[in-house]
């Protein structure tokens, strides 16, 4: 059954392909936030390296990740990244763009019809937000958002979980959770859009996101057999940050959407918060009385990435600097006091970027200025006696949190109905390698 699926599916979207030009015509007339293109070089030259550098992030993720787990899943766990390059690409050309940037319903998720198939999708019109770049290069980058959303999740159910069942998964979560976050949040008549709040490059849509749904993913599927694995290779997981921090600045800087003072300062912040948070995580786990490890500085690293990333483009250097050393400081207490014995999030996913998300969220609330971006107006951050903007992103904090957790856990409920989403545990001992792609280091 699966095979007469799978070829439907390959048939079907082949097809729809071949003839687009008469399924999905192209319209003369510009469609709503889709203006004519205004080509500036420079920003266009700097967001095709950005969109390289975002989608270097995914493989990245994988050897983060891979290193981490056990000798007889890494390859499994690293192929869980990288498969997300395919299946999103895809989907996203096919649908997901237009439920993310077509003209919105209610504030809640876009219209696909117009933009199916990447109709209306060319390099000779721009998104009214980002006049100066082809709509098509603006597109393309934020299809390296969502590719790497549904790939932070596997961390959480790691060595333990069907590949097919984690594929259709991926599919579920980015057309049901990653989509109307992703309007919701950045288009400009999305409902938090409207709300004023403020997410830079993905606090919300990414990070909160994945990681409510990897807990709803360690919840549902359960503990491992076995939970205790020496990391197969510490050098994958070093490698993993590098190249996670190399194309963190394709993620922040990216996302000023030109090659102006803007994306200096969002790629200023975001290295200083990182190093910040390495800095404190190996720190805080020396006055803890932990040796100062290499894991520890990797995983402080991306905290800080991850706090960062709503905040890159709003605040100042210093303020950067308080946000990696806050959030390192709260994700690893979380690391250290998470229910393990009853929730097991394999690599610490929720208390990493889920955390990590909502301190970043909460710290553009407080140390936005518009000395910084003119966008956040009257409204600045907490520490300059306004609270406005901060309720507002803590009201969507909220939101997206409920929203994310409670549909992640029901899209985990409807795939293991479909197929089951755990591997036997003879197929988990003998490991996800060998048992689910025939293949092994």
């Amino acid at each position: 059954m699966r095979k007469i699926i799978l070829g439907v599916i390959l048939i079907t979207i082949m097809v729809l392909a071949i003839f687009s030009i008469y399924l999905f015509p192209e319209s003369t007339v510009l469609g709503a936030h889709v203006v004519e293109l205004k080509l500036d070089t420079g920003d266009t030259a700097w967001m095709l390296c950005a969109t390289g550098l975002v989608l270097l992030m995914t493989p990245g993720l994988g050897f983060f990740y891979g290193g981490m787990v056990g000798k007889k899943n890494v390859i499994s766990t690293v192929l869980q990244s990288f498969i997300a390059m395919v299946i999103v690409t895809v989907l996203w050309v096919v649908v997901a763009f237009g439920l993310c940037f077509g003209p919105s319903i209610g504030g809640f998720i876009g219209d696909p019809t117009s933009n199916m198939f990447f109709t209306g999708v060319n390099a000779t019109t721009a998104w009214d937000l980002a006049p100066t770049i082809p709509f098509l290069l603006f597109a393309l980058f934020q299809a390296k958002f969502a590719i790497i959303t549904p790939a932070l999740i596997t961390g959480a159910f790691a060595e333990r979980v069907r590949f097919w069942a984690y594929m259709l998964f991926m599919v579920l979560f980015i057309l049901f959770v990653y989509a109307p976050l992703c309007h919701m949040t950045w288009h400009p008549d999305g409902l938090f859009f409207g709300w004023g709040v403020l997410d830079f490059a993905g606090g919300t849509v990414v990070h909160m996101s994945a990681g409510w749904a990897a807990l709803a993913g360690a919840m549902f599927l359960g503990k491992r057999k076995s939970e205790k694995s020496n990391p197969a290779r510490i050098t994958y997981v070093l490698l993993g940050t590098g190249l996670l921090w190399f194309g963190w600045f394709g993620f922040n800087a990216g996302s000023a959407v030109g090659a102006g003072g803007l994306a200096a300062q969002a790629l200023g912040t975001t290295t200083v918060a990182a190093a910040a948070a390495a800095m404190g995580w190996v720190f805080l786990d020396k006055i803890l009385g932990h040796k100062l490890s290499a894991m520890g500085a990797c995983i402080g690293a991306v905290v800080g990435l991850v706090a960062i990333t709503p905040a890159a483009g709003f605040v100042t250097i210093p303020s950067a600097l308080a946000i990696g050393f806050i959030a390192s400081i709260v994700s690893n207490l979380v690391v250290s006091k998470f229910p393990k014995g009853k929730i097991d999030d394999a690599l610490d996913v929720f208390a990493c970027h889920g955390v990590g998300g909502m301190v970043g969220m909460l710290l553009t609330g407080v140390f936005a200025s518009k000395s910084v971006n003119a966008i956040v107006g009257d409204n600045q951050g907490l520490i300059y006696g306004d609270p406005t903007l901060f309720l507002i992103q803590l009201k969507a904090l909220v939101i997206v949190s409920v929203f994310a957790f409670v549909v992640s856990y029901a899209l985990f409920f409807i795939v293991n109905k479909i197929t089951p989403l755990r591997v036997t545990e003879e197929k988990e001992e003998l490991g996800l390698d060998i048992s689910q792609h025939g293949e092994y280091l």
